[in-house]
This record gives structure tokens, sequence and C-alpha cells, in this order.
């Protein structure tokens, strides 16, 4: 074999070498694990888009203002025919809400167990025609007053009681934890009465004035002159207010800055004048504190 001949065989075998180097890594890139890189990307934009929800959960924006309420005090808060909760105070927070840009949600609550409900964080805020007094101004964050409002005497159209006097040796009902049952306490003619009776709702309790059951009801004026125009054949009022009283919006005692965005809110809804056409509405006259 010629030195040359001798050199083009080598010259084949290195073409050939260098065919299977380009082969094997060729194979090798096709084994690679496919979309590996796209894979990274998809991993870090869901970490991104994760962080992006976990940012949007954390930064807590509200959404919802929530009342707690007692559904059964009209004409402040209470169900209608149409299964529907109704009221001046509904209206006012309608009101109030949209002025916040915030969805309102009605909460039905016990009203005995309205502080827990707020301290727990169940409900935003107290408002359904809730008296002004010490103990809640010790536990809860009050808002000013907006309307004045009396405890009063309900008996039955027929009835022989015509005076705060009169309710000696009667039987006498009132709401648990109410203004009402504070006010009968607070008042000389508790030691005379035969039996207080305390009851979840105002409406029970005039359905067992209506019956005989009880013989009156210590109600809020505004609650009482209602059920009265409703029914003036089954109940009267006895004119002797127990206790002068204010109505106020209450919030847990460190939720201070909400309760000044629904301070603000409402006072703007009593500066339009959309307060006093809801006032009317309910009341046949404007009786909201300014």
């Amino acid at each position: 074999m010629t030195s040359e001949q001798e050199g083009e065989k080598n010259m084949k075998k290195i073409g050939v070498f260098l065919l299977a180097m380009l082969m094997c890594i060729t194979v090798f890139a096709g084994c690679a694990p496919q979309g590996e890189s796209s894979t990274a990307g998809d991993s870090q934009s869901g970490s991104s888009s994760q962080s992006q929800s976990e940012s949007g959960a954390q930064s807590g924006e509200k959404t919802e203002f929530i009342v707690g309420l007692d559904v059964s005090f009209p004409p402040m808060g209470f169900m209608s025919e149409d299964n529907e909760i109704v009221g001046f105070d509904i209206d006012m927070a309608k009101e109030v809400a949209k002025k916040l840009g915030l969805e309102l949600k009605l909460q039905p609550i016990d009203w005995a167990a309205k502080e827990m409900e707020l301290n727990n964080g169940n409900i935003d805020c107290i408002w359904n025609g809730m008296t002004v007094t010490e103990e809640r101004e010790e536990n809860m964050l009050l808002l000013r007053p907006y309307m004045a409002n009396n405890q009063l005497i309900v008996v039955a159209k027929d009835s022989p009681i015509a005076t705060k006097a009169d309710l000696a040796g009667k039987i006498v009902a009132v709401q648990t934890d109410s203004s009402g049952e504070l006010a009968l306490n607070n008042d000389p003619i508790k030691d005379e009465v035969a039996e207080v009776v305390s009851m979840a709702d105002y409406v029970s309790a005039l359905n067992d004035l209506k019956i005989g059951r009880i013989d009156a009801v210590i109600i809020d004026e505004v609650v009482a002159r209602y059920y009265v125009e409703m029914e003036p054949e089954n109940f009267t009022i006895i004119e002797e207010s127990l206790q002068e009283e204010e109505y106020a919006i209450g919030f847990k005692k460190d939720n201070t800055e909400f309760a000044q965005q629904v301070q603000e809110a409402f006072d703007e809804v009593v500066a339009e004048g959309t307060a006093a056409e809801i006032s009317e509405k309910w009341f046949g006259k404007d009786i909201v504190l300014k």
C-alpha cells in the first residue's frame, strides 16, 4: 500500500469517526428532558402568580359592610311580608355602604349576644335602634347618636292601666338585655310589679299582650308607635316615659378607623338630605339628630 493510499484510508477513518460523534451528539440532544427550560419558566410564573394572589389576600381589602341587627324591631329593622329585611336603619345603612363602595350584608343576631357577635368579628357593627347606655359606652365604640327615643309602656286597648303607677301588681314584659329592661330595673315601680317577663323580641311580647298572658310591655317609642298605628284596635300607649335616651351605632372598641369612615359617610347622607327623606318615609317627619 502506497503512502498516498494509506493517507486516504486514514482520512476515511477520521470521517467515519466524526460522523459517529455527530450522530451521538444528536441522539443525546434528543434524549434531553423536553421543555426543561419552559418548565422552569412555568414554575417561576406560577410562583409569581401565587405571590400576587397571596399579596391580594394579605392586603385585606374590605368588600363587605356587615351589619348586625334584631330583625323584629320595626320600623328600624324587621322582616317584611316578602321575607326581606327592611326598615329605617336598613335604608340608612344602604346609603352609607354605597358611600363607602361596599356591599351591605345584613346579619340577624340574637340581641342578647350582640356584643359577643361584635367582639368575635362576625359583624362590623350593631345598627338597629341601639340605645346609648353607660355599659355600652364602656364595651363598644359608639358613633354620634342619630335619633332620640323614649321607653314607653304599651298595654292592651281595653286595659285599665292608665299610668305607670298602675303597673303595680301586674305582669310586665321586657326584651332581654334591652334598654327597656334597664329602664324598668332603674325605676321604683319595678319593686311593685308582680312579675317581670324577659322575652327574646318585641313581636313575641306584643303577641302575648294581645292574648292576655301579660299586662304591659316596656318598649322603645319608635317601635311602640309603629305597632299602635298598625293595630290601633289592639294596643295603646301610656304617655309616660320611663326613660329618655338616644340611638347610636356600635363598633368593636379598637375598630376606630372603619368606624370613623362610617361616621363620615353617615354625615354625608344627612347633609345631602337623604336621611330626612328616609325618616319621612318611615316616621312621617324628619327625626334624625343633626
